[in-house]
């Protein structure tokens, strides 16, 4: 399951940042997704939540954003969004939108990033 690898790394690297940054709690936790990720977001949102269990992000409200997939057409020298939002999970095949070449370069799609974690600290003055 490829979603379980990504959402460890995902709260690896959250715990890692919010410990650096003397966090007490993580309360929010933003990732983004592209298109061609091949991840389930309802999954992958499900084992982060269950791999956080007594860290620091336990309880954060997990966030996340799909990024269109955007290509340029390397017969026709289209550049913008593919309109491919119901590919197929398993195996996307993404055309050109205008002359519906599939010799393309991916520009946007591929990414799986955490975009922010949002933290509580201990407050300073006390």
């Amino acid at each position: 399951m490829h979603e379980l690898s990504m959402a460890d790394a995902i709260v690896k690297t959250a715990v890692d940042v919010a410990e650096k940054n003397d966090a007490q709690k993580i309360t929010e936790i933003t990732i983004e997704i592209g298109g061609l990720a091949l991840l389930n977001p309802e999954q992958l949102k499900f084992m982060i939540e269950v791999l956080s269990e007594n860290t620091l992000l336990e309880g954060a409200e997990v966030n996340v954003e799909e990024i269109p997939i955007e290509i340029k057409c390397e017969s026709c020298n289209y550049e913008g969004p593919t309109g491919s939002e119901e590919l197929d999970h398993y195996m996307p095949i993404v055309k050109c939108p205008e002359c519906e070449n599939v010799s393309i370069k991916i520009i946007k799609g591929r990414e799986c990033n955490v975009k922010n974690i949002k933290i509580e600290k201990e407050d300073e003055d006390a």
